[in-house]
């Protein structure tokens, strides 16, 4: 029994939620193959094979994955998936795209953002936004499944994994790449970030002003509440939430967050909470390590300050 797992990468190097899914695949004990696929992946190939606990690196390259899509990733994953035991992923867009994909070309069932693999067939995912755990068990003869990457620990450096180049198949041409738009930033990506700042829409248009020097101070991620994104005040791709980005990060600071419970499912297993409010009733208080009842406009630029001496 072996893992195949799909790797993400930024054409350079693996994505830290690629190695938390390979610490996750060691639950089975049984041998890591990566699966990488792009355009030109020399240097992220040599950067993923040295990932410890990797057997192999499978290397599937051609000028048509450069941007890849989800059906054509589907294709490469369900050719090779019948000699593997599991095919792992972290439970990221990319792999929430793929992966649905290739379980219907395997004709299998999948389990989707487990958050602990307590048996090798056997997987525990939140429900309801969060509020209830549930263990399912999944008897398909092959195992396909996304993991919360901040649910487990990433693998580290020093393995040694040999790099395989395997043939792409040809494109599905169901759909085709026509243009995208990155947002560019210096700060740690939200997904994987250890420190996120967080703020709701009583920032206004003093978001990024009140918000952006501390977590330049702390080296983290900006996040936001749905309602922040909706009112146009943060963009759409930092809102934490069950319908936005799910993070745990070893802190994360809550600026004016009411603690809905649509954003607590995205944050509230974060290794400490620190919440800002000038509301003592929020329900973002009953979740924090740590609260202030304070405003936030003078609290998190002294905080900011502070961190600065």
């Amino acid at each position: 029994m072996s893992v195949l797992i799909l790797a993400e990468h930024d054409g350079r190097q693996l994505k830290q939620a690629t190695r938390q899914a390979v610490g996750a695949a060691q639950a089975w004990g049984a041998p890591v193959d990566l699966l990488l696929l792009g355009s030109d992946t020399a240097t992220v190939a040599a950067d993923a094979a040295t990932v410890a606990g990797v057997a192999r690196v499978l290397r599937v390259d051609a000028p048509h994955l450069a941007h890849p899509l989800a059906e054509d990733v589907a294709n490469v994953i369900a050719n090779l998936a019948r000699d593997y035991k599991v095919v792992l992923a972290a439970h990221t867009a990319f792999a929430k795209s793929a992966l649905p994909r290739a379980a219907a070309l395997l004709d299998v069932a999948m389990v989707a953002d487990a958050v602990a693999i307590t048996a090798p067939n056997t997987y525990v995912r939140p429900m309801y936004a969060g509020n209830v755990h549930a263990t399912v068990q999944n008897d398909e003869p092959i195992q396909l499944l996304t993991v919360r990457a901040t649910a487990f620990a990433a693998a580290g450096s020093g393995g040694a994994a040999t790099v395989t180049t395997l043939a792409a198949p040809a494109p599905s041409e169901l759909a085709r790449w026509v243009d995208e738009s990155r947002s560019v930033s210096d700060r740690p990506e939200l997904a994987s970030a250890r420190v996120v700042i967080s703020g709701g829409r009583s920032l206004g248009e003093r978001f990024e002003a009140v918000l952006g020097p501390l977590a330049q101070q702390l080296g983290g991620a900006l996040g936001a509440t749905r309602a922040a994104v909706d009112a146009g005040f943060a963009p759409n791709d930092i809102q934490v939430g069950q319908t936005g980005t799910v993070v745990a990060p070893e802190l994360y600071i809550a600026a004016g967050v009411s603690g809905a419970a649509q954003h607590l499912a995205g944050m509230k297993d974060s290794k400490v909470i620190v919440a800002i409010n000038l509301d003592p009733d929020a329900a973002i208080f009953q979740v924090a390590d740590y609260g202030l009842v304070a405003d936030l406009f003078e609290a998190v630029p002294q905080l900011t300050a502070a961190l600065k001496n």
